[in-house]
């Protein structure tokens, strides 16, 4: 069986890698380096990644990620190669659990941040894999807005979001939908069936995972 994190993980250093340390990211403020050293500090700091979750105490997580980022590129980008030995990926199911989805989207962050980007082709099995991540984050991340939907993924499955009837279906390959949840929604390939100004609405949304 194919562990999907593990070459996300692989494929994302060696694009870092050629796109050197000043390329433009999704991620709003970033650059490729900032991206580098925010995955090295999720591994590496859990003091400063647990953070993200402590809105007061985000300074902490950007002071150590500013300092990470400091460092020679290489090295940032080779500790993004190379988890701790305490990493879940010593595990395979832990790593595609936690880390799957995750790679996979700054894998894309760094692809889509440039003009002229194309959708990989993926595998209908790390599709599925992507998908299962999907389903959680779409439960978890679209609830808030209060706004029932279906989120369809041909061959792959349907989630709804919501207990009432849905006021907008989105539809795309679970790799296009992991985009659009995790607030990359400029940057995916949804098709969204919804009146218009609930599809504005999603499509300007602050969502993330």
């Amino acid at each position: 069986m194919t562990n999907y994190a593990r070459r996300e993980r692989s494929e994302l250093a060696e694009l870092l890698l050629q796109a050197g340390p000043d390329a433009p990211t999704l991620c709003a403020g970033w650059t490729t380096r900032d991206l580098a050293a925010h995955l090295v500090v999720r591994e590496r700091r859990p003091d400063a990644s647990l953070t993200m979750l402590v809105p007061p105490l985000a300074g902490h997580g950007e002071h150590v990620r500013k300092e990470k980022a400091a460092r020679p590129y290489e090295q940032v980008v080779a500790e993004v190669r190379n988890p701790p030995w305490w990493s879940p990926v010593s595990n395979r199911v832990t790593d595609e659990l936690f880390n799957a989805l995750e790679f996979f989207i700054h894998h894309e962050d760094v692809r889509r941040g440039s003009p002229g980007w194309e959708p990989r082709p993926l595998d209908a099995a790390e599709q599925k894999a992507i998908w299962r991540g999907v389903r959680f984050a779409a439960r978890t991340g679209l609830r808030r807005l209060r706004v029932p939907m279906l989120l369809r993924s041909p061959g792959y499955g349907e989630v709804r979001v919501g207990d009432q009837d849905p006021q907008a279906t989105l539809t795309a390959d679970p790799s296009e939908l992991a985009m659009f949840v995790s607030g990359r929604q400029r940057a995916s390939r949804v098709d969204i069936e919804a009146p218009p100004a609930t599809a504005e609405r999603l499509r300007t949304a602050r969502l993330g995972i």
